[in-house]
């Protein structure tokens, strides 16, 4: 089975310095009906504007994952990481017993454009851990590359949780397939460009949650940048 969330209709907020779109409820959105998909619970697409960005905050007992589109963003963590992430770079954050961390584009000019998602992890009160780690246009260049797994497998970055993260850059007319073990289920966000998926047309911003589907079909696409996550 598949269920289509369509972009139009997620939460939007805009306040000045951030635009942000919520597939599932948080912060100031909240649909009983969009509560996250199995261990996945947020994917919010976030444009910062210059200058601008997150004062310092804390989080306990989540997997926060930053996937740059456009523009770069500096982070700052309680644990002393400090970075600058841009686009093909993948920041995890455990947040386990608890982290204060900040977000800011460091651009003067010009926006930064990314993806925020959060996995509930398997266990609670884990120590608060970071990495960050880069995949080239080659690497996801028509085929799903891993970039988060709960053992870091094929150089992706580690998470508590057993989730699968894939991404994929497919140009005109690309296909691509996806087997899911039995019992597990799949989430599909595209962040760019447009796809048919098991045949149901998506454009960016819209997501497709699969349950009981087998296989998964990546067909018809136009210059698209897409996440994959399979889920139990």
């Amino acid at each position: 089975m598949i269920s289509l969330r369509k972009a139009g209709e997620r939460g939007h907020f805009n306040h000045g310095w951030l635009d942000t779109w919520h597939t599932f409820s948080f912060a100031g959105y909240y649909d009983p009906e969009q509560m996250g998909f199995a261990s996945l619970r947020v994917i919010n697409e976030d444009r910062v504007a210059p200058g601008r960005g997150f004062a310092p905050h804390s989080h306990r007992d989540m997997e926060i994952i930053t996937y740059i589109l456009e523009g770069a963003l500096e982070h700052k963590d309680s644990l002393g990481n400090g970075s600058v992430i841009r686009p093909g770079d993948v920041q995890r954050m455990s947040a386990g017993t608890g982290v204060t961390h900040s977000e800011y584009n460091p651009s003067k000019t010009e926006p930064v454009h990314l993806l925020q998602i959060w996995i509930a992890p398997d266990k609670t009160g884990v120590p608060p851990g970071y990495e960050q780690k880069h995949y080239t246009e080659q690497e996801r260049q028509a085929r799903l590359c891993l970039i988060a797994s709960p053992d870091g497998r094929d150089n992706s970055v580690t998470i508590h949780q057993n989730a699968r993260i894939y991404a994929a850059l497919l140009g005109a007319n690309d296909t691509l397939s996806h087997t899911f073990a039995p019992g597990r289920q799949g989430y599909v966000h595209v962040a760019r460009g447009a796809l048919n998926v098991n045949g149901h047309p998506l454009s960016a911003g819209d997501g497709a949650k699969l349950t009981a589907e087998p296989e998964l079909r990546f067909s018809h696409t136009r210059e698209v940048e897409v996440l994959l996550f399979d889920l139990i």
